[in-house]
């Protein structure tokens, strides 16, 4: 086959550090328009970002190019570094180092974006880490809860 092709839909879903409350609606929408650019630059044809104030989620097309580490260590460090410069009471911030990253199919995509879109409505009823206890166990993924939340 002489052409290579590629459609691998991702769900990210990553939380600040000790879940810290950064990103108040003022700075939210340039910190995902942000968090996108980036993902974009990296070659990915589909993006929706999306989240509350302590943890975002991210639907992406992964293409063929880059493994998902390469995506998730870019974006964290640049929007970390990005948020930085937002305001002197953010140079601290940090993203938690742990993430969750699911395989999401095409026919599926439509109700994860707006999953993703509706985060605030969500979270008036189920806390972050109800949310992602929920994403390992539908996956079946194992985990440890000493390590999970850092």
């Amino acid at each position: 086959m002489p052409q290579s092709l590629s459609q691998l839909y991702v769900h990210l879903i990553f939380s600040t550090k000790d879940r810290f409350p950064f990103s108040k609606d003022d700075i939210r929408d340039r910190v995902h328009a942000y968090l996108a650019s980036v993902l974009r630059e990296m070659g990915a044809p589909f993006v929706v970002v999306g989240g509350v104030d302590d943890h975002v989620h991210v639907l992406f097309d992964m293409g063929r190019i880059h493994p998902a580490k390469d995506f998730v260590e870019k974006v964290k460090r640049e929007t970390s570094k990005f948020v930085k410069t937002l305001r002197p009471n953010l140079d601290k911030f940090y993203w938690q180092r742990g993430y969750g990253i699911f395989s999401v199919s095409s026919t599926h995509r439509d109700s994860v974006v707006a999953y993703i879109e509706n985060q605030e409505e969500h979270h008036r009823a189920t806390t972050f880490q109800e949310e992602y206890r929920d994403f390992l166990k539908r996956y079946g993924i194992a985990f440890d809860e000493r390590y999970v939340w850092e």
